[in-house]
């Protein structure tokens, strides 16, 4: 059987949608054993803990050596304020395991990256059993762990390729966690952000990329915008043709990865890849 261990790095989860995550696995993948860390359900303020209790409990799953994965329960606000100062810490048990979620979770998953720590991953997290078709998402995830490559982007071809938020690869661009991108297909998606806004992500992080050589860039989706007093009189993927257009990287069109239920894995690195060793 093998042992996946779940922690909360930013926001906490509450008990029911562990339940329900336990229950579909132990249903349909009982090959997988899912420990969520007691971390998971701490409240304190806006985190899932304080940071010494967020950084002690990604410590203690990254470190098991009984466990194959790390699976992050869910994203919100608070990973960038544990991803820099767990790396000290991280054992060589750390550096054979997949790690698995997105959104606010894409400060650690960079920053293993950078320092080819694991197998990063973009993919569905356990809140996500929450969302129309959740459990169909929170299935994927299950299945790449169980050694499946069904779930993955369809896009991927063979290329090196990560995907973030695009709020979050905007932070970290210029920081101690960005990774080096050359070669790599980089794809992005955002949530709750006018469309003013998502412009001037694009037009940051596509300044940020120009020059680095990536292969292109992919956009997935752009969900639940705010009305804005007025129109912007642009849609996202036309902003995101015309922010590449001027820095010289490749659109290469779209890709299914967001916050949404059909939300797909998107493996750092070179795919096909499953998420066990």
């Amino acid at each position: 059987m093998t042992r996946i261990a779940i922690c909360a790095p930013a926001t906490p989860i509450t008990r029911d949608v562990a339940e329900r995550v336990v229950a579909l696995a132990a249903a349909e993948f009982p090959d997988l054993e899912l420990a969520f860390h007691e971390q998971c359900f701490v409240e304190e303020g806006h985190f899932a803990g304080s940071d010494a209790v967020r950084l002690a409990a990604f410590l203690e799953c990254a470190n098991d050596p009984g466990s194959a994965a790390v699976w992050f329960a869910r994203g919100g606000y608070g990973s960038n304020r544990v991803a820099q100062d767990a790396l000290a810490h991280l054992s060589a048990a750390a550096r054979g395991k997949a790690y698995v979620g997105y959104s606010d979770c894409g400060f650690v998953l960079a920053s293993l990256y950078r320092n080819k720590i694991g197998k990063p991953a973009h993919g569905p997290m356990p809140v996500d059993i929450r969302r129309e078709g959740g459990e169909e998402a929170v299935r994927r995830t299950l299945a790449w762990l169980s050694g499946e490559s069904s779930g993955l982007e369809p896009s991927l071809d063979g290329d090196p390729a990560v995907a973030f938020n695009l709020m979050i690869l905007s932070s970290i661009a210029g920081t101690s966690l960005m990774p080096d991108l050359a070669g790599h297909v980089v794809m992005v998606e955002e949530i709750a952000e006018h469309l003013y806004a998502v412009d001037r992500l694009l037009f940051h992080v596509t300044n940020c990329l120009a020059g680095c050589g990536i292969a292109g860039l992919r956009l997935g989706r752009v969900i639940n915008v705010p009305d804005n007093d007025r129109p912007f009189g642009s849609e996202p993927e036309a902003m995101a043709r015309y922010w590449c257009e001027r820095n010289e990287i490749p659109f290469l069109g779209v890709a299914e990865i967001g916050h949404y239920s059909a939300n797909r894995i998107v493996p750092f690195g070179v795919a096909p890849v499953t998420g066990r060793s």
